[in-house]
């Protein structure tokens, strides 16, 4: 019975593999739970932590429901109204995230209304943007690999990027989802550069783009755009070509420049609030004498009171937005100094990374509900709906910042004897795999350290969004390269297979 059984699931193998590839297979896996989860009743969404005003408005939208702020952090919302004539709202921020809105209202006036704008025509273009991005991710690591290594690999990936705690943002206006998505098209953009698969010029492009769309998504990405600009350098010579150098090394340069300008950008009032909560959330909360800390910055001690504060309660010591802060307090730090103070104060340091330990490996943010008033749920309550992976990684990953450092040195190490390889025969296209490797896990560092170093402990679980995400792409990476025995092979083995 058994004999037959097995006889059985190989001849369901071998047909399945004639036709459907393992990248075909985690591609329809993810893009059916998404729709599932996404499309039909009772929808899954994210609610508004009040962030939302920042990007509709501008973009031509506006809230529909009079009670809507009784919804904040507990019910999606779906429907909005849309202007009909002068749009007097400025954009509060530059983001890339506004062009995808734009286009969402040129599909929903096209195909359902003029007035009311229905979320999910945004949705349709992430989850299409995104089941793209899973084939090409898992194309880059079954290419020209046995099936048997393939489609585990493929079921991996359903499992962990089809979880819903990822594909809720797609029904929500956070930049995470734009974050989700390019930041995938990036990672696999590189490793098909590294595999050789596709033309590079095109795969090039696609690199460019969705580094440029992640840097501009959102401010505290600014980093990213310096991040991949020196890490990418060895991408400038996986060619002899002086065209695709020439190319390549514009895009790095442009990257740079963006990175910086994101950084200038950032609106004053933006720079107010996560400097407030950089000192009072951040600084100040972990100092064993505020005082003396603030005497540090050349601030008077006085402002200790604001010590664990919010910029946003509605009564305060003082104005927030006052002058007089303005002069005496905001004016006398920014990023470098914090940066500095906590390079001379290692524990103190050391005390907030691991407090952003403890929100870095949450996918869902705590505070939002996922459901609809309509549906009947509970306010605030979060979907189970294929939450296994998020669930398991929130509950059982270790919460101190020792763990990353651990994780990095373990990625690090893993790699490293095919890059030393690939460095002694000069194979450039070969040496590219652990740059890009180092280059996401930064990406994903850089969300913590900017969190931290920019506005404390304020809102940290979405924050650090970027790592949480590096961490499960560069994690499954190095399982999916376990299982298809491709860890401590040389590089020259890769080659031969390849060809």
């Amino acid at each position: 019975m058994t004999e037959r059984v097995n006889i059985r699931v190989k001849s369901i193998l071998i047909a399945l593999s004639q036709y459907v590839s393992p990248a075909m297979l985690a591609a329809a896996g993810v893009l059916i739970v998404t729709i599932i989860a996404l499309f039909v009743p009772p929808y899954i969404g994210m609610a508004d932590n009040g962030d939302y005003s920042r990007i509709i408005y501008s973009n031509g939208l506006y809230i529909l429901n009079p009670d809507y702020k009784t919804h904040f952090f507990g019910y999606f919302v779906k429907e909005y109204g849309m202007f009909q004539h002068f749009n007097e709202h400025a954009a509060a921020l530059f983001s890339s995230h506004s062009y995808f809105i734009r286009l969402a209202i040129w599909l929903n006036e096209l195909f359902y209304s003029d007035q009311i704008f229905d979320v999910r025509f945004q949705t349709i273009i992430f989850v299409a943007l995104y089941t793209v991005a899973i084939y090409l991710l898992i194309e880059s690591l079954t290419w020209k690999v046995p099936r048997k290594y393939g489609y585990p690999i493929a079921l991996i990936a359903i499992f962990i990027f089809a979880d819903t705690a990822y594909t809720a943002f797609f029904n929500s206006f956070f930049s995470e989802s734009i974050m989700l998505i390019m930041t995938m098209f990036l990672f696999a953009s590189g490793l098909l550069l590294y595999r050789n698969r596709y033309n590079d010029y095109v795969l090039m492009a696609v690199f460019f783009i969705s580094a440029l769309i992640l840097t501009t998504s959102k401010q505290q990405n600014a980093p990213v755009g310096v991040i991949l600009a020196v890490t990418g350098v060895v991408l400038v010579f996986i060619r002899k070509e002086r065209s695709f150098r020439i190319w390549m090394s514009s895009i790095l340069v442009a990257l740079f420049l963006t990175g910086i300008g994101t950084y200038v950008l950032i609106p004053k009032e933006f720079v107010n609030i996560n400097a407030y909560h950089a000192m009072t959330r951040g600084v100040l909360m972990e100092s064993e004498d505020p005082e003396a800390t603030l005497k540090a910055f050349g601030i008077d001690k006085q402002y200790a009171v604001l010590n664990k504060s919010i910029y946003f309660e509605p009564f305060t010591t003082v104005d927030v937005d006052s002058k007089i802060l303005e002069d005496h307090f905001y004016s006398k730090y920014g990023f470098g100094s914090i940066l500095a103070y906590y390079l001379t104060n290692p524990s103190q340091a050391f005390k907030m990374l691991d407090i952003a330990a403890k929100h870095a490996f949450t996918i869902r943010p705590p505070a939002m509900g996922n459901y609809e008033q309509s549906a009947g749920r509970e306010f605030g309550e979060q979907t189970t709906f294929f939450s296994l992976y998020s669930n398991i990684k929130h509950a059982l990953a270790p919460k101190t910042f020792g763990f990353v450092i651990l994780w990095v040195i373990l990625i690090v190490g893993l790699y490293m004897p095919s890059f030393i390889t690939a460095v002694k025969e000069k194979h450039m296209r070969h040496i590219q795999r652990l740059p890009l490797i180092i280059g996401m896990m930064l990406l994903g560092l850089s969300g913590i350290f900017v969190s931290i170093i920019g506005a404390g402990d304020a809102d940290l679980s979405k924050h650090e969004f970027l790592f949480t995400l590096v961490f499960d792409l560069v994690t499954f990476v190095a399982v999916a390269d376990a299982i298809r025995r491709y860890l401590w092979r040389s590089d020259q083995d890769v080659a031969i297979e390849a060809t």
